[in-house]
């Protein structure tokens, strides 16, 4: 029980209630403060306190002073003997309690096993759950000892059937990469190898700072892992906490202790490991690669915008300027450009107008794309291509998979040296080019026929691929932050539909979930308006 109470929460929680204080008044002497304050904490906790310092002074003296009684009283109170066991009976018998029994234990810990250990293995959290299944069965826990001993009897119970459940699972070629990978990797550790092979330290250890190196480094052990062919879906069912906790164990034990453990302990500790750092790896990977395209197109433009600043002038009044000019040039269509037009536009602004044309519009867009081509071509290419080529693709979505064969098609060609894609591959553009950039992508020849450029249309689509991955319309397996959407919602949602949606605080029924936002929205709005009626008569005032 917390130790500091409010007023209120005093009220609410301790105050003695009619029904209640007629069983409190059949006591005497000290033995009344003492029967009361066991009741409402009983009432209060679903339990008995184990010490008489477990009871916070204020809660004794707030029920002290319903009792008109000194709360010094309280310590008179003999904790063992027949009249508290007695009074302890008389209070499970109004609350409708039992005591616990062996089988209880058996039945409770099973049901830690199948309701709570596989969310978390924390300690606090598993006790607040059994004392809420003690108070839901109107059982009367037994003393913290016992829990403890039921809980780690719990635990123990449910890694042994996780450890079978997931070595089950695992093919013998799983099994057989994980032994030939930790051989290597003890090996490499007794070597003095370790300049050409991954260690175990690498595998464990965070890339630092993006650089070719490290971002090829990952590749190797995004490949490494891969090849151990471990399922996307070996884990879903397990919260991330209870796989964190076997994979920092995994992490801080030697080569050797592990491959002390009997097989199907061996066999979790390391897939639970490998399976965490694969996603890892491939969400950093990802984010690599969402930052690599939006940096080419953010520099670009800045580039671009120094250069226009820098040389750029902006002429006002265009419009008017060009009516001029088309005015003057219909009244003289035979006169010479510097007798008819530089009395009414001087060359200078001339100059200017070509220039502001040139930084804006089309050529502006054209000398932005030529940068991001450059820099894409002369640096990035060197690892985007090899990121593509080691994750995979997918979407629930059929809008979204021309998007999908374009990256396939990527892949296929990405050691061509070839300007443009072979003439029978069906290259798909709807969905992939935004409009205002297929004059890029797609060049026509002399002869009149029309060619996608491939270095033109590898930025395009990634362009297009950014934007997918970020709300996972496009999702990658492995992954964890940009995992199959589906995936998101528990997998029982359904089954549990009314419990998830009081978890979330949302009415189930859609016309009250609208009705709500709109008076929300309406609310929101009427202060908005409040704000900026109050702020125009300030300022009239003014």
């Amino acid at each position: 029980m917390k130790r500091n109470w409010e007023l209120d929460e005093l009220i609410d929680h301790f105050i003695l209630m009619p029904d209640e204080q007629e069983q409190i008044q059949l006591k005497r002497g000290n033995t009344k403060l003492g029967f009361a304050v066991m009741f409402k904490f009983f009432q209060y906790e679903a339990r008995f306190p184990h010490t008489k310092s477990e009871i916070p002074k204020t809660v004794i003296e707030y029920i002290a002073k319903q009792l008109e009684m000194n709360p010094d009283v309280f310590s008179e109170y003999h904790w063992t003997g027949r009249t508290i066991t007695y009074q302890r009976s008389e209070i499970r018998t109004y609350f409708g309690f039992r005591e616990t029994t062996l089988q209880d234990v058996d039945l409770l810990a099973d049901w830690l096993c199948k309701n709570v250990l596989f969310h978390s293995h924390e300690f606090n959290y598993v006790e607040d759950k059994l004392y809420q299944q003690y108070r839901e069965l109107k059982i009367v826990p037994p003393t913290p000892d016992r829990v403890e001993r039921l809980i780690r009897s719990a635990t123990y119970s449910y890694e042994d059937q996780f450890f079978t459940s997931i070595y089950q699972r695992l093919s013998s070629q799983t099994c057989e990469g994980l032994d030939k990978l930790i051989n290597l990797l003890e090996k490499v550790e007794d070597t003095s190898e370790a300049k050409e092979l991954l260690t175990f330290h690498e595998l464990k250890s965070d890339p630092g700072r993006i650089g070719l190196e490290t971002v090829f480094k990952e590749l190797r052990k995004l490949q490494t892992i891969k090849e151990l062919q471990l399922p996307y879906d070996l884990f879903n069912d397990i919260s991330p906490k209870v796989l964190k906790k076997y994979r920092k164990r995994t992490a801080t034990e030697d080569i050797r202790e592990l491959r002390r453990h009997p097989p199907q302990i061996r066999y979790t500790l390391l897939s639970s490991f490998f399976w965490l750092r694969r996603a890892e790896i491939t969400d950093g990977l990802i984010e690599l690669l969402i930052q690599i395209i939006h940096r080419i197109n953010v520099r670009a433009e800045r580039k671009v915008d120094k250069e226009l600043i820098h040389n750029l002038r902006k002429v006002n009044g265009k419009n008017n300027l060009l009516f001029q000019m088309a005015e003057k040039a219909l009244d003289n269509p035979d006169g010479i450009i510097r007798d008819v037009l530089y009395p009414v536009i001087s060359e200078e602004t001339l100059k200017d107008l070509v220039k502001e044309f040139k930084h804006t519009g089309p050529a502006y867009k054209q000398k932005v794309y030529t940068i991001i081509r450059s820099s894409y071509s002369s640096h990035y290419r060197r690892m985007v291509p090899r990121i593509l080529d080691m994750l995979e693709f997918c979407s629930n979505n059929e809008a979204h998979h021309p998007v999908i064969k374009a990256l396939e098609l990527i892949k296929k060609y990405i050691n061509s040296n070839a300007h443009f894609f072979p003439e029978s591959d069906q290259v798909p553009l709807d969905g992939v080019i935004r409009p205002s950039w297929r004059y890029l992508v797609v060049e026509q020849e002399t002869s009149g026929e029309e060619r996608i450029n491939r270095i033109n249309y590898e930025i395009s689509t990634l362009q297009v691929l950014r934007d997918k991955l970020r709300c996972k319309e496009i999702w990658v397996p492995g992954s964890e932050r940009y995992r199959n959407p589906d995936e998101d919602l528990p997998q029982d949602f359904e089954l549990h539909r009314e419990e998830n949606y009081k978890a979330l605080k949302k009415p189930i029924n859609p016309d009250e979930f609208i009705a709500n936002l709109k008076e929300e929205m309406t609310k929101a709005l009427n202060k908005l308006e409040r704000k900026v009626y109050t702020q125009i008569s300030f300022l009239e005032d003014i």
